[in-house]
């Protein structure tokens, strides 16, 4: 278990040792709904859930001040809203908001452990090293201004990138280790560290009602609505292109690679923009704006005038995307699947 001081319990209250504040600060659940000196507590923890479900995490005001002594009283608040978050989220148990909710955080924690992660020393009981090793199994030192790690661990921890530039090929390698950024070193993770949040909110028994929380429980239930799909229809399409749209649908992080591939499928099979969009809705890090953006470009309707092409079935496979059943008849584009070969 990790030793955190006051300071680190604030940027990364998800650690364990977080997870036993309210009860070593002498509060319990109970009092944060009744008193009224804690209830602006609640609030806070309200107003950090509903702008992480709004893709807008900036327009919560975090109290922690970079590159500044931090307030006692600050540091406090700042854990207490975190795990007052994730008792109105169990609460609402609603999964949706939950990954939303995850993935902010994370992204959040990311900020912060980058910006460590270049103040350490070349000691491996440096709090950001010990989080990476800990939390990810993953062990990593620090090689100048770079952090190496082994090539079995790389491999393991970035098969869900799909992009050129975390291929092996491209990266730094000697004597079979991987030299990596701090934000490269941070990003690689980013994944799990949301499921470890996800886990601290749907893992565990869900508490009863607790008595004030009732209107915070009810508008997040509410706006949660926002985020409901109808379920698509997806018997006639080909396995990779139904894999994806259960990723989507059970509110789960579906890759780039993978939405490009399921976007200009079904704009090639004639839907439109605004027929695709809503199922992007449960994404974790959904944004209407952008979602439509990226459909209008890949339709060619944004200006460009070029339709993107649904990717090969060869190109699937080297993105890990490529579910193959015997009834894909050995095909070569997804759009084929289900045609008769002559």
């Amino acid at each position: 278990m990790l030793a955190l001081g006051q300071d680190e319990i604030a940027k990364y209250p998800f650690l364990a040792d977080a997870g036993q504040y309210l009860k070593e600060q002498g509060f319990t659940l109970e009092q944060f709904g009744t008193d009224p000196d804690l209830f602006p507590l609640v609030e806070k923890a309200y107003d950090r859930i509903y702008a992480a479900c709004q893709g807008q995490p900036q327009s919560y005001r975090s109290e922690i001040v970079e590159n500044q002594a931090s307030n006692t009283a600050t540091l406090p608040r700042e854990v207490f809203s975190f795990l007052l978050s994730i008792v109105l989220l169990k609460l609402t148990g609603v999964p949706t908001l939950a990954r939303r909710f995850a993935l902010s955080e994370a992204m959040r924690a990311e900020n912060f452990l980058e910006k460590d992660l270049k103040n350490v020393s070349d000691n491996v009981n440096d709090l950001p090293i010990k989080i990476i090793e800990d939390l990810f199994s993953i062990k990593v030192k620090k090689h100048d201004k770079f952090f190496v790690m082994s090539i079995s661990d790389y491999i393991k921890h970035s098969i869900n990138f799909h992009e050129r530039e975390w291929k092996l090929i491209n990266r730094h390698v000697e004597n079979g280790f991987v030299f990596l950024t701090p934000h490269q070193t941070v990003r690689l993770v980013r994944k799990e560290l949301g499921t470890h949040i996800t886990s601290k909110i749907l893992t565990g028994k869900k508490p009863s009602m607790i008595p004030g929380f009732e209107k915070f429980v009810n508008n997040l239930i509410s706006y949660s609505a926002k985020f409901s799909t109808s379920n698509v229809e997806s018997g006639e399409y080909p396995p990779c292109v139904k894999h994806a749209i259960e990723i989507l649908e059970k509110g789960e992080n579906l890759p780039h690679s993978g939405r490009f591939m399921l976007a200009t499928f079904l704009l090639s099979k004639g839907q439109s923009v605004d027929q695709i969009a809503p199922l992007f809705k449960n994404a974790p890090d959904y944004n209407e704006q952008v979602t439509l953006y990226q459909l209008n470009h890949l339709a060619g309707t944004s200006g460009s005038g070029t339709q993107y092409s649904c990717p090969s079935c060869e190109k699937l496979k080297t993105q890990s995307l490529c579910f193959v059943i015997p009834e894909c008849n050995n095909i070569v584009n997804p759009l084929q699947f289900g045609k008769k070969k002559k």
